[in-house]
């Protein structure tokens, strides 16, 4: 089999290398002989360093490079179509900041070896951190909170760069998103019945400043964007009904205090405003309901397009392997 390792990179020339080098480390031997090929592939996202240099003299067998920083989500999605291509079987995603150990790879890849999962993600609060700023660590636990409430599967980490994917979850995921993949992917997998795991591993304190959360308020509406664009296209109807049914309730109740007053008074009077706002609101609840029976309907339409979009990858796959 072969394992495919992307490492998405962004100003990492200081890490990098121990990195690869740490991953060059592991030999057949460590996960039970059933791996038999290792590549690494770095994705340069926009580095105006010297990341691309330090990870060719490290041993990177592939490095793809953006001109400009396009996000980590575009850089994930080029790791994921670039392993495909080199026909991996397993691949696996690990951050260049050194902060994941890439000892911990076997384990990580284990449950899918084992044929217990497809995706495998590396929990960090079910293992040990060395380092996590307060705020970071409440941010993460707020993400995972929502992430687990959108997907309906209880993962104790959302937010970890350190997951395995087998070859059919990978043709199967589609990231739409620009800035940030883990939520997004986490959510689809749900969607597509794909079974995901967890397994303890350490998170190490990282030299710096984090090239992705260099605010973290920034990064929590980014992130919650993602995530509710996520939900809404995958429980499109679920999401309107919630909202137009609000609306109406709020509409109704502002309703009601006016025609208490009409039938008291036989006027609106000074509630005419009220009767309007009220009014103004079933409106649009009612147009929210239809629009949501409208995204259903394209919804069914997108499950189409995955399908479509997930067999001529794998027949690409397939082709390539021939060549």
């Amino acid at each position: 089999m072969r394992l495919v390792i992307t490492i998405p990179a962004h100003d990492e020339e200081m890490t990098i290398g121990n990195v690869i080098k740490g991953i060059k480390e592991l030999k057949p031997v460590d996960f039970g002989d059933r791996i038999d090929d290792i590549k690494i592939v770095v994705v340069n996202d926009g580095s105006t360093d010297n990341t691309v240099k330090v990870a060719k003299e490290a041993g990177a067998d592939v490095v793809v490079s953006f001109r400009k920083n396009r996000g980590l989500a575009r850089a994930f999605r080029q790791g994921m179509e670039t392993a495909l291509e080199m026909g991996a079987d397993i691949i696996v995603n690990i951050d260049a900041d050194g902060q994941y150990n890439p000892r911990e790879i076997p384990k990580l890849i284990k449950p899918i070896l084992d044929g217990k999962a497809d995706i495998v993600l590396g929990s960090r609060f079910k293992g040990w951190i060395e380092d996590m700023p307060i705020q970071k660590r409440i941010g993460n636990r707020i993400a995972t909170w929502v992430t687990r409430f959108a997907s309906g599967l209880p993962v104790s980490d959302a937010q970890t760069g350190f997951r395995a994917f087998t070859r059919e979850a990978a043709l199967r995921i589609n990231v739409l998103a620009d800035y940030t993949y883990v939520q997004e992917t986490i959510i689809q997998a749900a969607k597509m019945g794909l079974k995901i795991e967890e397994v303890p591993i350490e998170f190490r304190k990282r030299p710096g400043k984090s090239r992705l959360i260099s605010n973290i308020f920034s990064y929590a509406v980014r992130a919650g964007l993602t995530i509710v664009r996520s939900y809404r296209d995958y429980h499109p109807l679920r999401t309107f009904i919630f909202i137009g049914l609000f609306l109406l309730v709020i509409g109704v109740a502002v309703g009601l205090r006016v025609l208490y007053y009409y039938l008291q008074t036989g006027m609106v009077g000074f509630y005419l405003p009220s009767a309007i706002l009220s009014v103004a609101l079933i409106i649009i609840g009612f147009q929210t309901i239809v629009l949501g029976l409208l995204a259903d309907m394209l919804r069914t339409q997108r499950q189409i397009m995955d399908d479509v979009l997930y067999r001529l990858k794998k027949m690409e796959c397939e082709k390539r392997e021939k060549e």
